[in-house]
């Protein structure tokens, strides 16, 4: 619900009296926006067992979008695009592949899109000491002590996520890797006390807009009204993390999935340039070097500017060829719709025009 309420839903809750407040820049002005709480027992969903994968968590959304279009068929032919950020570079890759290959489907998918998402480790685990000491286009955040402690456990970071790539069913190995690599790399950034989703603060900071969203879905009106099962409303369920982690899901290799999405469909990657943890170096790294049979044509691609209707400055930069897209995102962190809001309508609109698609 985070980016329903805080990113690109109609309506926002920026005061303690808990009254939505019309977004002007919400995605949903020019599409019908299905959010959803996933994986089960995050958020309002809920179940008497948990998901510990990518691909367990997979089924669950297959099979609730398919009853969807099943209850709801007057919008079973509608284009469907499927969005996510963050740890959704695992979900968006897994759940389109899991969509297109039942032959049978009544979910029409169109396009997926990934914005700061996690999706190749071992590429994008190389970028984030460049990105926190000086080479991601804006100042050092860490001393020169802290950018050669990352420099000194890159080697064994990349070994282990590599053993992962090698058997991604060991979840020791994976699971190892991962342990290793968030304490070794993420550690000197966290002990800065700076904040992993956005360079320019410090963990703590006020955030820039009041955000009233988890009081809202808490008030016994809005629980009775959705007919909740749960006691309460928790936007993050980090027993469910733990699991995921612990089951090696983390580091595993979902980028080679999208090679076979772009057989099929569009696929954008944007990500804001002042995000630490899923930065826009390391989306832009792997989506360069993601081996599929556009490789050429997109590593030959020119950058174009991205800015809106209306002009002005530029809001970031744009690389496509053959149903795949690549965007840098100005001055945005980890979650770009709340950051530059108008930008995000911008590039999504244009998105769903077809604009960077390949041409038939």
């Amino acid at each position: 619900m985070l980016g329903l309420f805080g990113e690109l839903g109609p309506s926002t809750i920026p005061g303690s009296d808990l009254r939505p407040v019309r977004n002007g820049q919400s995605w949903n002005n020019n599409a019908s926006v299905i959010f959803l709480d996933q994986p089960v027992n995050t958020g309002f969903s809920h179940s008497g067992g948990d998901v510990t994968t990518t691909a367990a968590a997979s089924r669950d959304v297959y099979a609730l979008l398919t009853l969807f279009f099943h209850q709801f068929p007057q919008y079973a032919h509608q284009d469907f695009h499927i969005a996510g950020e963050s740890y959704a570079g695992h979900y968006i890759p897994v759940f389109s592949d899991d969509i297109l290959a039942h032959p049978d489907r009544n979910i029409n998918l169109k396009s997926a899109l990934i914005g700061n998402g996690l999706t190749d480790p071992l590429t994008q685990y190389r970028y984030y000491r460049p990105m926190a000491c000086g080479g991601g286009g804006h100042e050092a955040v860490l001393d020169p002590a802290a950018c050669a402690d990352m420099d000194a456990a890159l080697p064994e970071c990349q070994r282990r996520i590599r053993a992962c790539y090698d058997a991604p069913d060991d979840r020791a190995a994976c699971a190892g890797a991962t342990d290793f690599c968030n304490d070794a790399i993420f550690g000197p950034f966290e002990r800065s006390g700076r904040d992993v989703y956005d360079i320019r603060r410090r963990r703590g900071d006020a955030p820039a807009s009041p955000d009233y969203s988890a009081q809202f879905l808490n008030s016994r009106r809005v629980m009775d009204a959705l007919g909740s099962e749960v006691d309460r409303f928790r936007s993050c369920n980090m027993q469910t993390n733990g699991n995921f982690v612990a089951a090696g899901d983390w580091m595993r290799p979902i980028h080679r999935v999208v090679p076979r999405l772009l057989e099929r469909i569009p696929v954008l990657i944007y990500a804001g340039d002042v995000d630490f943890i899923c930065n826009w170096l390391g989306n832009r790294a792997w989506a360069d070097a993601l081996d599929w049979p556009g490789r050429a044509a997109f590593a030959n691609a020119t950058r174009a500017p991205l800015r809106t209707a209306a002009g002005g400055q530029d809001y970031g930069n744009v690389k496509a060829a053959r149903n795949f897209a690549f965007m840098q995102i100005y001055q945005a962190g980890h979650m770009v719709p709340a950051d530059q809001p108008e930008a995000a309508a911008d590039f999504f609109n244009r998105w769903l025009s077809g604009e960077w698609f390949a041409k038939p």
